[in-house]
């Protein structure tokens, strides 16, 4: 399959990881790619781990199932690398994306030993700093874009604004802040 990238996300319910993955599954789409996000649902409560899944290609992507092996993985809750092996299968060819305090190089150790590229990014002084709260999923979507190039960082803005429009029709005074929140994310990548 031509340029199929397979993402898995890790977080807690609440979070926002699967709602991450399903604006990334619909920016992905207004570019014209073939997409798949969904969420691995067991009986989860609010704080107990979750996973989901994008798969993006140029072509019709025929396989329906969990991502085993993939290119990307975002970390929405570093507390998750003590409890869940994140990098199981992960292609060191690809990356891990991880929303914490905490440099590259002091999460290393931490995986496993993966030895693939390891980006970390502070979502929560993101968030705070432009919505005034605790919101780690929108610049997680925005450092996984940056981190996998998977779309023109551009492009992927202009989307994300209309698609806020429609998601915050009754509350447009959040639009801004996470379109704030975005933008700072794809500057705070540390690699």
């Amino acid at each position: 399959m031509s340029n199929l990238v397979e993402i898995r996300w890790h977080g807690r319910g609440g979070q926002g990881a699967k709602t991450a993955s399903l604006l990334l599954a619909d920016a992905a789409f207004n570019t014209g790619k073939f997409i798949q996000g969904f969420p691995e649902y067991g009986p989860e409560r609010m704080g107990a781990p979750i996973t989901a899944y994008n798969r993006i290609s140029d072509e019709k992507i025929t396989v329906h199932s969990n991502i085993y092996e993939p290119d990307y993985v975002v970390v929405v809750d570093d507390s998750l690398l003590e409890c869940v092996d994140v990098t199981a299968g992960l292609k060191e060819t690809g990356a891990i994306v991880i929303n914490t305090t905490k440099t590259p190089d002091e999460v290393r150790p931490l995986l496993k030993g993966y030895k693939g590229r390891v980006c970390t990014i502070d979502a929560k002084k993101v968030s705070e700093e432009t919505l005034g709260k605790y919101f780690p999923n929108t610049p997680m979507l925005a450092a996984i874009v940056k981190v996998s190039g998977i779309m023109d960082e551009q492009v992927f803005l202009d989307d994300m604004v209309e698609s806020f429009k429609h998601k915050f029709a009754k509350k447009p005074e959040v639009i801004d802040g996470n379109m704030a929140a975005l933008r700072m994310a794809l500057n705070e990548i540390k690699e």
